[in-house]
């Protein structure tokens, strides 16, 4: 559990556009095992996928089971302190933008956040 717990709920670039996957991650494959889901997003990936073939490793690495489930964008503005979730992932499928948004207003506690449905 400690290493679950040592994971961040929320990693996203500071400023920009970018694309962002929702990743459910577990110390099993089961259902029932202890999870958290996650939210990665960076300008540096070209396609959802290569968010999570980023971060699949670096949780293997600490004995942890990576699911994607979906993707969407992120549009971070820092100077004025807000954050719109919004799209999908063309492979994963859309997220669920409002579990991205909570996550996000946890860890911007000082930001408006919204979320979209639309693409």
């Amino acid at each position: 559990m400690a290493h679950l717990d040592s994971v961040a709920e929320v990693q996203i670039d500071p400023e920009g556009v970018f694309k962002y996957i929702l990743i459910r991650v577990s110390v099993g494959a089961e259902e029932s095992e202890p999870h958290r889901i996650i939210v990665r997003g960076t300008k540096s990936a070209e396609y959802h996928n290569h968010i999570f073939d980023k971060v699949n490793p670096e949780m293997q690495a600490l004995g942890l089971q990576c699911k994607c489930l979906g993707g969407g964008k992120i549009e971070h503005n820092g100077a004025e302190k807000k954050i719109r979730v919004y799209g999908e992932s063309t492979g994963y499928g859309r997220a669920d933008h409002s579990i991205a948004a909570e996550k996000l207003r946890k860890a911007y506690k000082d930001y408006e956040v919204v979320c979209e449905d639309q693409k």
